[in-house]
């Protein structure tokens, strides 16, 4: 059965999109097929990190209102080939967005792949709104900083309100994905322990990726950390939550920490 998975936060720069594109990489690489959509209408990026910028013809906006079919703006990844790219549109706004077409447009591709991962605009507008409307489950990607787990905070409780499957009478599951931690900076107190960060939102963890030059320079490349061949510790990190979206028990170890955290972290729910 397909699911469909918002990848969302409340502030920007938090690394929504190459999360999108890493996890969904990592997911297509076990021959799972998966779909990664850009919903962030006027400022797409995840064509770039996935490396497609060049073979963008039709986005999102024309499949949504009709001017294409969803075949013909699909883009297959020459690496992965169960792995494929909806991009949003570079120079529509997201008003161009319609409630109706974005429900045609998932229900399609509930059909063809096995996982649909929505990259959501930052904010509370109605893009981000509209990439969570129709999902199955959500993971909020947040920085161990005050300001961004207080937009986080704010994002939770609109999947608790707007999402359709709630309206419906259904749980909104929601995982939590801390991006950038430094743990010898959180041992200085110098930014939020993941502790600090699980007890103010209360949701469990996916995954803590560590902050890494090497996402950068796959990002600038084209190439996902989960593609390119990547042994490093984010990369790692990513498999791992790929692993467990799929509803595999990867321990996790919170780095600078001796033992596992995985009764306590994965067994948290929300309030």
């Amino acid at each position: 059965m397909s699911k469909v998975v918002v990848v969302t936060s409340g502030k920007g720069g938090v690394g929504k999109t190459t999360s999108t594109a890493a996890l969904g990489a990592a997911l297509a690489k076990t021959g799972k097929r998966v779909c990664v959509v850009d919903f962030d209408v006027g400022l797409r990026n995840l064509d770039l990190v996935m490396g497609a910028e060049r073979r963008v013809v039709y986005d999102l906006i024309n499949v949504a209102n009709g001017d294409a079919k969803l075949t013909q703006a699909l883009i297959r990844d020459k690496r992965i080939d169960t792995l494929s790219l909806l991009a949003a549109s570079q120079t529509r706004d997201k008003d161009a967005l319609t409630e109706e077409g974005v429900a045609r447009v998932v229900d399609e591709l509930r059909s063809m792949f096995d996982w649909v991962l929505c990259d959501s605009p930052a904010g509370i507008e109605r893009g981000a709104l509209l990439a969570m409307r129709f999902a199955d489950e959500a993971i909020v990607v947040t920085n161990p900083e005050v300001s961004s787990v207080r937009d986080s905070d704010r994002i939770i409780g609109l999947l608790d309100s707007k999402t359709l499957r709630v309206e419906q009478g259904h749980r909104m599951e929601k995982q939590l994905l801390l991006t950038r931690f430094d743990a010898a900076r959180a041992s200085r107190g110098e930014m939020l322990s993941v502790a600090d960060v699980l007890d103010i939102l209360s949701i469990p963890l996916l995954g803590i990726i560590p902050e890494s030059e090497d996402i950068l320079r796959a990002s600038n490349l084209g190439a996902p950390i989960t593609m390119n061949g990547s042994t490093s510790q984010a990369g790692r990190a990513y498999e791992e939550a790929a692993r467990r979206i799929m509803g595999e028990s990867v321990p996790m170890l919170i780095p600078g920490e001796k033992k596992s955290f995985l009764n306590r972290i994965l067994g948290r729910r929300a309030a």
